[in-house]
């Protein structure tokens, strides 16, 4: 499971170096209101709150550091990543079945909070899904920025599978 994320952290650093600083942070209305930085820093977020909720014993995926630098600056994005990417390796079978409350926002029109019980793997797991799931938002902008990024990028683990079998049957 730990190979898997840091594969998905690893996709993320490939595109931050690929990336344009001025492609990093253009938000191209009308069809987008958010840059490709603005997403690389919700994922790092959601890494972040996993690794700060085992310091708290509360994962909360509401605190957030929106309009940090990470959203303006392709190489503190790869620090991060590669930060989350060490802290990754240094996580033991106990650490990944760890019982953890985890906290979050479940309404849109008034403020309700639900605290529910789960592990850190349970909650990589999503950190690397929901990652995987900005990455293909970050393709849809770079293909309106006329920029190439690799075909694998935002590309879930399921898809390549049902992908690589459908290219096994078709050759």
């Amino acid at each position: 499971m730990l190979t898997s994320q840091l594969e998905i952290l690893e996709q993320g650093r490939l595109y931050l170096n690929s990336v344009t600083q001025e492609d990093y942070v253009e938000i191209i209305s009308p069809n987008f209101i958010s840059s490709a930085g603005s997403h690389i820093r919700h994922i790092i977020d959601h890494y972040q709150s996993v690794i700060t909720g085992m310091e708290t014993d509360l994962i909360d995926y509401d605190l957030r550091l929106r309009g940090s630098k990470v959203e303006e600056n392709p190489q503190l994005a790869i620090n991060k990543l590669d930060e989350i990417a060490a802290w990754m390796k240094s996580l033991t079978s106990s650490d990944l079945n760890r019982t953890i409350p985890l906290s979050t926002e479940v309404s849109t029109s008034n403020k309700e909070v639900q605290v529910v019980k789960t592990s850190v793997a349970r909650e990589l797991i999503f950190a690397g899904s929901h990652a995987v799931h900005h990455y293909a938002m970050i393709t849809q902008i770079t293909f309106a920025q006329t920029t190439t990024t690799n075909t694998a990028f935002g590309i879930a683990p399921a898809t390549a599978t049902y992908l690589r079998e459908k290219n096994a049957v078709t050759q």
